[in-house]
């Protein structure tokens, strides 16, 4: 059965961008669950179903990074999108190798957007919507 809804699950420790992205991307029309560690963004993606993964590079307790590596094993149909404050080449470079399929530089909200909404288009979730 399809959700009426996309799922993304954004993972960053700053609580102002957390609320930023959960309000843009609701206004979206997208249903944004947040987490703030690894610890925490592997307990909800074992639990919860999602159609795609916003991720910071950053965290309190490991690398988001590792933390791209670990969902995409577990979950290889859901793409990673890292939206982090490293901006150079070789930064996004690391993001892709660790299995992400999108990388956009804070604080560019249009990309982050027109990134989350094509890598939802080819999910069933988007066709109900």
């Amino acid at each position: 059965m399809l959700r009426s809804k996309c799922r993304i699950l954004c993972v960053d420790d700053h609580k102002d961008t957390s609320e930023m992205l959960q309000l843009l991307l609701s206004q979206e029309n997208y249903e944004v669950v947040t987490a703030v560690t690894v610890e925490d963004a592997l307990k909800l993606a074992k639990s919860e179903d999602f159609d795609l993964y916003v991720l910071d590079k950053r965290l309190p307790d490991g690398s988001g990074l590792e933390l791209c590596k670990n969902l995409s094993a577990a979950r290889p149909e859901v793409p990673c999108l890292f939206y982090s404050g490293d901006a150079y080449e070789m930064h996004r470079l690391e993001a892709v190798a660790a299995g992400a399929d999108c990388y956009v530089a804070k604080p560019d909200i249009d990309g982050l957007i027109e990134g989350v909404r094509r890598l939802l288009t080819q999910r069933k979730c988007a066709a109900a919507v």
